[in-house]
């Protein structure tokens, strides 16, 4: 099966936690990478997300950590109130 990725970037202005990730992440600018896997059928294809991954940089190291799409949602949206 074909997998195409797509990199997006979310701004938090607020600290923020993610379920995934012990410890509360700074305010800043993350890449979200969101894998599809592509299922041919008769009149169309669809693609179906399969993994998300978010971009943790911090001192003198980076990480990529496999998150669930709707914590990232959550905390998104808690970041505008």
């Amino acid at each position: 099966m074909a997998i195409r990725t797509t990199r997006t970037q979310v701004t938090f202005a607020a600290p923020f936690r993610l379920k995934e990730i012990a410890e509360q992440l700074p305010p800043g600018t993350y890449d979200i990478d969101t894998d599809e896997e592509v299922h041919e059928g008769n009149d169309r294809s669809v693609y179906v997300r399969v993994a998300t991954v978010i971009h943790v940089r911090g001192h003198h190291r980076s990480r990529m950590v496999t998150i669930d799409p709707a914590g990232l949602d959550a905390a998104i949206q808690s970041d505008g109130i």
